[in-house]
């Protein structure tokens, strides 16, 4: 189970000094060069990196936080989670608006217009606030933000490029690498941010596009095809596999998600692998094949993002200045205590092993620090959320039933859909279900899936439970307020307990 680490919960640093909680982090590791200057110097900005940063400086750690880029925040607020959960929920207000979901409701007006450098400046305005938060976060915590790209240069040094080319070298107790990830090319189509686009660049596109082919259908897939969907965008996705929603969905969710986005009009090629792509004025000429039966064919369209996954950014870091090798993947070996084969080098998020998800990267870096600091390091991975920001949303944690049959668990299903939800059935938002998953002896919770315009927000009542080892009869018989979709997962866990959901 994953604890918070302070000063209130380890009894031997009540009313210690900084200067006392670093002695003690000397003392964990004979290989710590006594005369650096730091404590931890980090290197990356982004959730894991800033969040470490702030959780070292709060322990009394002497800290530095070094990022390449112009605003703090990484990938995940930069050109990731923040502007496209912006544009997410934007689109999805225009798209009710525009359509017939509003007048349903009641609500009628002449015309709808898109102002799309409007909707682009809020995501901007978002993005600024939260940026800048980090920077004051830094400020108010006195962790030092070094401007310019770091470079592991020695176990206890990391060197900082600025962008005048000057570079300033930094000696510290332990380093952290949390550089996250990037955009992983697509081999033979270059990405120009304008009509050939990555996930970066379908954030900020200066008009619709008629018709768009998105590669990938996963999560950032679906989501980034969705907003220009919404928005009045043809949108195609191409995905190599089966379906839809990415690695880790269970398979019943995913069909019934993928029926769901079809009837908003997202149109899928799946079992289809993407073999080229040509541009011809405004035009762009995708070819495409079947895995299974090899057909070939050529879609156009004007707008072409490339989403096929993100890969650690770990190459030019220096990992080989001190002896440090990536695997096959990019990603940098670390043990349970998230320390490198060098003593005094740790790495979180992205860059090692687990789900790129941002939230996974904060855990793990604050439970880094707490590490180094002496505190017990545990993260149980099996109960990281995952979600896609979609309407309705999914999200899900724990074991799927594939992964279950596999492993070879006898479990059983609750299954709870919105359609018979009372919250659901007033807010006119029925798409979905919640199915739980559990063990068929001891009654114990081992997953929960969610399609639902709230998915995201109560999936974290199903992690909560798993991390405190509740069975489905403990969740049937806590009391959850009425109207509420919540009402839904406290059913699905009636039916896994007793086979009868009230509602249902």
């Amino acid at each position: 189970m994953l604890s918070t680490f302070s000063q209130k919960s380890l009894p031997f640093l009540k009313g210690s000094s900084s200067k006392v909680v670093r002695c003690l982090i000397v003392s964990q590791n004979r290989s710590y060069a006594s005369e650096a200057d730091n404590d931890l110097v980090v290197i990356g900005s982004g959730p894991g990196g800033y969040v470490a940063a702030i959780k070292a400086a709060q322990l009394g750690l002497k800290t530095v936080c070094v990022e390449k880029n112009e605003t703090l925040g990484g990938t995940c607020l930069n050109v990731g989670c923040i502007p496209s959960k912006a544009l997410l929920n934007n689109s999805h207000l225009y798209y009710m608006a525009a359509g017939k979901d509003l007048k349903t409701r009641g609500i009628e007006f002449e015309s709808v217009k898109l102002n799309l450098d409007q909707m682009m400046g809020q995501k901007t305005k978002a993005v600024k606030a939260l940026t800048g938060g980090i920077a004051h976060l830094f400020k108010q915590n006195k962790v030092t933000h070094v401007p310019g790209y770091g470079k592991i240069s020695g176990p206890n040094e990391v060197t900082v490029v600025k962008s005048d080319g000057t570079e300033e070298k930094i000696s510290t107790k332990n380093i952290m690498i949390a550089t996250g990830s990037e955009v992983t090319p697509f081999p033979g189509i270059e990405i120009d941010e304008e009509k050939v686009v990555s996930s970066t660049g379908a954030l900020s596109l200066k008009k619709v596009p008629e018709k768009m082919i998105v590669i990938g259908a996963g999560v950032i897939g679906v989501e980034l095809g969705s907003v220009w969907q919404r928005l009045g965008a043809q949108v195609t996705c191409v995905e190599f596999l089966g379906h839809v929603g990415g690695m880790g969905i269970d398979m019943d969710v995913s069909k019934n998600f993928q029926r769901i986005l079809q009837k908003q009009g997202l149109k899928f090629k799946l079992d289809t692998k993407v073999i080229g792509a040509s541009i011809d004025g405004n035009n762009i000429k995708v070819s495409v094949e079947g895995v299974k039966n090899q057909k070939k064919e050529e879609i156009d369209c004007d707008t072409l993002l490339v989403c096929i996954g993100r890969r650690p950014y770990t190459n030019n870091i220096g990992l080989e200045s001190v002896g440090l090798k990536a695997d096959n993947r990019g990603r940098v070996e670390v043990n349970e205590r998230f320390q490198t084969s060098v003593p005094s080098i740790f790495a979180i998020g992205d860059c090692i092993h687990g789900p790129m998800l941002a939230h996974k990267a904060e855990d793990e870096g604050i439970l880094c620090v707490e590490g180094i600091c002496g505190g017990a390091v545990h993260l149980d991975y099996n109960n990281v959320p995952s979600v896609i920001y979609t309407h309705p949303e999914v999200a899900w944690v724990g074991k799927n039933e594939e992964q279950l049959k596999e492993e070879g668990v006898e479990y059983k299903v609750g299954k709870f859909p919105l359609a018979a939800n009372s919250r659901a059935k007033t807010n006119d938002d029925t798409d979905g279900f919640v199915k739980v998953l559990a063990d068929k002896t001891t009654d114990r919770l081992l997953g929960c899936h969610f399609i639902g315009s709230v998915a995201g927000e109560l999936i974290n009542e199903a992690v909560l439970a798993m991390e405190y080892g509740a069975s489905c009869e403990d969740i049937a018989r806590v009391c959850h307020a009425h109207p509420t979709v919540s009402e839904a997962l406290r059913e699905a866990n009636l039916m896994a307990y007793c086979g009868k959901p009230i509602n249902f």
